[in-house]
């Protein structure tokens, strides 16, 4: 299991788009993502779960991965969070 914390860097936070890119970018992967804020916990490949999250700008995160390819995926997933989901 790999863990990593990130903050969400774009200004509307995690609302439909990006909550929809990450959701698409982690069913690539075989591995078990979840997503952690303020202590609940969500599948990180639902996106009713991603948006139930209602993580904001600032809001800080905790991806959590199991499985084979774990690393590559939070890889790619710290990457969308970095670019700001290319919205900014």
């Amino acid at each position: 299991m790999t863990t990593r914390s990130i903050k969400v860097e774009n200004r509307l936070g995690l609302h439909a788009r990006p909550s929809a890119l990450l959701v698409r970018t982690a069913t690539k992967y075989r591995s078990d993502f979840f997503i952690e804020h303020w202590g609940e916990r969500v599948n990180g490949k639902s996106i009713m779960g991603v948006m139930m999250l209602a993580a904001e700008y600032g809001s800080e995160l905790l991806l959590i991965a199991n499985g084979a390819d774990e690393t590559y995926l939070l890889d790619e997933v710290t990457e969308l969070f970095k670019s700001k989901f290319n919205e900014d």
